[in-house]
């Protein structure tokens, strides 16, 4: 049996047991990923999605965090004196396929309350405006100074 999954703005063609480099994923090495953007599956019968197939998932494993060999990016135009030189490693993350099918796809749910327990504490970072982070700390409720830092904000929600 196979699968033709979507992750990344690419297909990939899985059979379970094999290993593919697709696109960073934020997981950790020895997370469980599922992937639930089945476009087909294969083997006695082919079902094709419309345009993802309903009920089915692949299920894998993170293996590796890393980054692709480099790749030179040179441009030269002749005669005007211009040149430019960039390098460039694309990250990737090495996932093993566990599992195609219905029972990933039960995985999936089990997994998805965990995912709401992690959106009731938002997310804040050094990108988002003062603005924005004096809000999240307002609805947690955490008292912060107006004047206060980027940093001194984020660190007293993360302190609460």
């Amino acid at each position: 049996m196979y699968a033709i999954i979507k992750t990344g703005g690419k297909q990939y063609r899985v059979q379970q047991g094999d290993e593919l480099r697709v696109e960073k994923l934020v997981a950790n090495v020895g997370d469980k990923v599922v992937f639930d953007e089945v476009v087909a599956v294969g083997g006695d019968k082919l079902v094709v999605g419309t345009p993802f197939v309903e009920g089915y998932a692949v299920e894998a494993e993170v293996l590796e965090q890393g980054k692709a060999d480099k790749v030179i990016i040179y441009k030269y135009k002749a005669k005007k004196d211009y040149r430019r030189k960039n390098g460039h490693r694309q990250p990737y993350t090495l996932v093993k396929v566990t599992g195609i099918g219905a029972s990933a796809e039960k995985a999936a749910k089990a997994d998805e309350p965990e995912k709401e327990d992690d959106k009731a504490a938002p997310k804040v970072s050094a990108s988002m405006k003062k603005d924005e982070l004096l809000a999240v700390a307002k609805d947690m409720g955490v008292d912060v100074d107006a004047k206060a830092t980027k940093a001194d904000i984020i660190a007293a929600i993360e302190a609460k």
